[in-house]
């Protein structure tokens, strides 16, 4: 029986400040739809006893994008938008299984250029890549 070998390759990104202002715009949007989304959500629940649907969310970031004082949601990518409310919709649904505490709220401010190549950025290329090869 033939032996695979498996590799490894480890990259590091370094942005132009364009792309740097770029990224973090983007990651300062998906946070605040991420935010945003959960409060929706606890106000649904809390208020109503009424659980909310991915659909319902990303109708909720489609009205978003349209009002006024969100359209600059419609300025970035909507990849990582719907991404984070794919991520909240796993929270609630580990939650309501047992598996996990309620979501809570993601941390507000610049993520540090270091942090970039870590857990922010995998979701949006892996859903990028994904799309892009089909």
């Amino acid at each position: 029986m033939a032996q695979i070998a498996k590799r490894a390759y480890k990259y590091r990104f370094y942005p132009t400040p364009e792309q740097a202002r770029v990224l973090a715009r983007t990651f300062g949007c998906v946070r605040l739809v991420y935010n945003k989304a959960l409060q929706e959500r606890t106000c649904a629940y809390t208020g109503e006893r009424r659980r909310v649907s991915y659909v319902e969310t990303s109708a909720w970031l489609t009205a978003w994008k349209r009002s006024e004082e969100l359209a600059f949601l419609s300025e970035v990518s909507s990849v990582p938008l719907q991404q984070a409310l794919r991520h909240l919709q796993a929270g609630f649904a580990n939650f309501f299984a047992g598996r996990a505490g309620y979501p809570r709220p993601v941390r507000f401010g610049i993520p540090r250029l270091q942090e970039w190549g870590g857990s922010q950025i995998r979701p949006f290329l892996r859903s990028v890549t994904s799309s892009h090869t089909r």
